[in-house]
């Protein structure tokens, strides 16, 4: 099952499931939040509502939006031998490895098809990360690998767009939060597919795109650690239902590449993320003027 946010053209939100071929069911939620909130019992009553409902409209008709604003986004980080690999190759100023954690910011969050806007005045370094997010059924601490897929609800795409010039810097510290956070770096979606529908998350081939031309080509088999294992190690910080959880990115961003200025994101570039059985998620670049109607503030130098 497909869950998504979705706008109508009266600017109306509503929570609702795709129903493949026929269109969007709409649902009786106030938010994905509030569905994921209700666990199992609220995946069900989408799935009798998605069975019993006449689409009321179609994939078309309606705007697509950020399918869940989670109460915790953990940004994890360097599960991904390849990642860290590429990163030593090109001598990046500190380790990426696994254990990696921080906690994204919210506001960031945008849907498909939705601008990344290019702070001009922040970064010259603007990167693409292609990720696979998981999303929590149920609140819970103090659970071990063994118990952890019991919490999981499904799963989105998640690009997470960094400014390198300011995660050198921040990394000074040993810490890396303000390079991703800032307003649109956190594309997420198109739609949350269900776990029943990926019985094995460690089986899907994973690639990200820019103007058509792949950048990273992958498979969500080479990390490092498992998602078990990643979100039992985190369960001491506790999660909500709905909460999401990044899993790290793979290899081939442009900033550990050997020529990565040629390779940094611009205006009017489109990046499409796409994960095996769950979907596309585009997202066009824009520059600060055409996406606030003002020249960008002064030079921030870091």
């Amino acid at each position: 099952m497909k869950l998504v946010t979705f706008e109508t053209p009266a600017g109306a939100e509503h929570v609702g499931a795709v129903a493949d071929g026929r269109g969007i069911v709409e649902l009786d939620f106030p938010s994905m939040r509030a569905l994921f909130e209700r666990g199992d019992e609220g995946l069900d009553e989408a799935r009798a509502a998605v069975e019993a409902g006449d689409p009321r409209y179609g994939l078309d008709e309606v705007k697509l939006k950020a399918p869940i604003v989670p109460k915790k986004f953990f940004h994890t980080a360097g599960n991904f031998r390849e990642h860290e690999e590429e990163s030593k190759r090109v001598k990046w100023s500190h380790e990426i490895a696994p254990w990696i954690v921080f906690f994204q910011n919210v506001d960031a969050i945008i849907g498909p098809d939705e601008p990344i806007v290019y702070p001009e005045h922040l970064t010259e370094e603007l990167d693409y990360e292609l990720e696979l997010a998981v999303v929590l059924k149920r609140s819970g601490k103090w659970f071990g690998a063994d118990e952890a897929m019991d919490y999981v609800g499904g799963y989105v795409i998640f690009n997470d767009i960094t400014a390198r010039d300011i995660q050198r810097r921040e990394m000074r510290s040993g810490v890396f939060s303000y390079s991703k956070a800032i307003d649109t770096f956190c594309p997420l979606g198109p739609w949350i597919v269900t776990a029943d529908e990926i019985p094995d998350p460690h089986d899907l081939a994973m690639e990200l795109r820019v103007n058509g031309e792949p950048r990273q080509t992958s498979h969500s088999g080479r990390m490092s650690v498992t998602i078990p294992e990643i979100l039992s190690h985190y369960a001491a910080l506790g999660y909500s239902a709905g909460d999401v959880l990044s899993t790290g990115t793979v290899s081939g961003v442009a900033g550990f590449s050997e020529d990565a200025a040629s390779l940094y994101l611009k205006p009017g570039d489109v990046i499409e993320a796409e994960i095996e059985r769950i979907g596309v998620l585009r997202n066009p670049v824009i520059s600060w003027r055409e996406g606030h109607g003002t020249d960008p503030p002064p030079r921030v130098r870091w």
